[in-house]
Formats: C-alpha cells, structure tokens, sequence
C-alpha cells in the first residue's frame, strides 16, 4: 500500500521496510500546453551530500552527463527530453549498501534544461510527482504529488533521502529555485 505524502513530511524508508536496499526513485511531470516553440526537457538529478549538506567530490552529483556516483551507489538511468508518455519520466536507482560512509543526505531535484533560453518555468509544469519504488518486489512504498505551488522557479528539490540513526528517511521538500541547475550546485557547495 503506497504512503501519499505532503510537502514537509517525514517519513522512515529503510526501518519500516526491513530488507530495503535499494530504492528506485522515479520522477514524473506534464507540461501545459503553450505556444512558446520548444519542448520542455526537465532532468533530474542527485546531490549526494555530507552531513552539513555539501557535496564534497564533484563526481557525487549524479545527472545527465554523469549518470553514476564513484561508489555504484546511486545510478541515473537516463535523459527523457520529453516527458511524453505515462508513469516515470527519469528514475533515479539508490543502493544504499553501497554509498559511501560520509554520504548522509541525497538530494533529488529537477530542473528545465535552457529554461532562460526557451523563456519556460515550474509554472508551466503540471501533475510533477516523486515516487519510491522496491525494486525487488516492484511496489511503491511512498509518492508525493508536488502540486502547482510553482511559478517562475527554473529548479526544485523535490525530496531529500537521510540518514538518521543508521537508517534511511524520506523528506517530502518541495522547494522551487531560480537560476536552475546553476543556483541548486551552489546550494550543495558546488562550483558552477
């Protein structure tokens, strides 16, 4: 039975599902309808974070251009520029055993590729939604529906997966940026 949440909820993912070790993270959104001549390419992304919420080694912000943390343990499975089509739109696959020790946080955000150029925004997205999966018995464990709370943002961190006592919980965040993929690395420390 799939857990819907509100933004700002918490919520236990690895204590309450014994056995849990990987977690499918799936992404999904529609765009309205307008006339402005390009499609809306929307990616996701992780920031795989210390305790203090900074990305220490570039190569542990997990996107399009680097589809796999150095550890194996978090696997971006690849770049939809169309969000066409129903269920997941980009997934994002975490094997928890496998991340390194001084990971605590792992951010997952969306951003609209060229959002500046092609004059597009949150605003326009609809339906938006994070979903985790079990991988091995394929059910969903928990989804939250971002809702239309969005106007001009370019950029949202849609949850936030953390380590608390050893086991892993869900953030339902929901918090839109300006300035894109751009504002959101330097929110995690990272030079742009």
């Amino acid at each position: 039975m799939t857990i819907t949440l509100s933004k700002g909820q918490r919520i236990d993912l690895t204590k309450t599902n014994p056995g849990l070790t990987k977690a499918i993270i799936g992404l999904g959104w529609d765009t309205n309808k307008y006339s402005g001549g390009h499609d809306f390419d929307l990616d996701a992304s992780a920031f795989l974070a210390d305790a203090s919420g900074k990305v220490v080694n570039e190569l542990e912000f997990v996107f399009y251009n680097n589809m796999k943390s150095p550890d194996g343990g978090v696997e971006h499975t690849g770049d939809n520029r169309t969000g066409e089509g129903e269920g997941d739109d980009e997934q994002i696959i975490i094997d928890f055993p496998k991340l390194s020790s001084h990971i605590e946080r792992i951010g997952i955000a969306v951003t609209i590729h060229e959002a500046d150029v092609r004059n597009q925004n949150f605003g326009q997205v609809s339906n938006a939604f994070v979903r985790v999966v079990n991988p091995e018995t394929d059910e969903e464990i928990l989804r939250y529906d971002l809702g239309e709370d969005f106007s001009i943002e370019t950029a949202v961190i849609v949850c936030e997966l953390y380590k608390h006592q050893g086991e892993w919980k869900f953030n339902a965040i929901g918090s839109g940026f300006s300035g894109g993929l751009a504002a959101l690395c330097r929110n995690y420390g990272l030079d742009v």
